[in-house]
């Protein structure tokens, strides 16, 4: 599909008629669907995203990212400068610019849970290492990979990072991040889902092998959920995008959602809708098509 086709028709009926419900607010997740590869936001896409402020509708970047990572989005928030970020676990004020974000919301991962589903995955897939994002601080453990363009503030057992008597217990928990080295990252989903129930909400955004895992009921979805209520918004008026399992929840609760054409198979299935990639703007063809009254 060219980026100047339409999205192809929804997978799903949505409970009303989708063009009947005019959109109120936008809810886009980044990588690997707002963001192009390079991780730059494409002058297409900002123009897309500064009209649909002008139109009145609503922008939330919905994000697995942490809050430090907002920069690259942070010179295109327009009027609203809110973000849901780690999955859901927080959502902040970009407004301050890099740097200054502010935590308006945070939904913790208490730390007994976090202790409960570290033990429980050491049991069920041996070679499992761990770090703990907190709002502001990040840890992990001395064999943890770097899979991160940061310096951790700590290195020690999860154990001790989320003991009670840890120098880091001013700070909430936001998740922590599960890697192994060996299994297939979708089977390694399963048997984490399985074997920590519902002591926390265990999903995936990366390629590879590694989980995220938040507080019990945490995800994007809820955490959108909230924010609309906040804003007398229902369902029907939101548009989603994604390409990840992170994403999935968010874009079964929205009233119209979109696939990104690289998304993962679980996404394909949940969304109502596809659009092209991420690298062709996938995000920006729909919201033109939206402003346009095309869809």
């Amino acid at each position: 599909m060219r980026d100047n086709e339409r999205v192809t028709s929804a997978i799903r009926e949505p409970e009303s008629p989708a063009a009947a419900t005019p959109p109120r607010l936008i809810a886009t997740d980044l990588d690997g669907t707002l963001l192009r590869d390079d991780k730059s936001v494409s002058p297409r896409t900002v123009a897309a995203l500064a009209a649909a402020e002008e139109a009145g509708i609503e922008v939330f970047f919905v994000t697995g990212r942490p809050a430090r990572w907002m920069d690259v989005v942070s010179d295109h928030v327009h009027g609203h400068g809110l973000a849901i970020c780690g999955n859901g676990a927080a959502v902040v004020d970009l407004h301050g610019g890099p740097g200054a974000h502010r935590f308006v919301t945070v939904r913790e991962l208490p730390r007994n849970n976090a202790l409960d589903a570290v033990g429980v995955l050491r049991d069920a897939a041996p070679g499992t290492v761990y770090a703990v994002e907190q709002t502001y601080g990040f840890y992990q453990e001395p064999t943890y990979p770097k899979l991160h363009m940061e310096v951790p503030d700590d290195l020690a057992p999860a154990e001790e990072l989320l003991a009670a008597d840890s120098p880091a217990t001013a700070e909430p928990v936001l998740k922590i991040l599960a890697y192994h080295p060996d299994m297939e990252p979708d089977a390694f989903l399963t048997l984490a889902r399985l074997a920590i129930g519902d002591g926390a909400t265990v999903t995936r955004s990366s390629p590879s092998a590694l989980l995220e895992i938040s507080g019990p009921g945490v995800s994007k979805a809820s955490t959108l959920a909230l924010c609309c209520a906040e804003r007398g918004i229902s369902h029907e008026e939101v548009v989603a995008f994604g390409d990840m399992p992170n994403d999935v929840e968010m874009l079964t609760w929205a009233g119209r959602s979109y696939a990104m054409g690289n998304a993962h198979p679980d996404v394909l299935a949940a969304a109502s809708g596809r659009t092209v990639a991420n690298n062709d703007d996938g995000v920006a063809v729909v919201i033109e098509q939206l402003l346009n009254g095309r869809m």
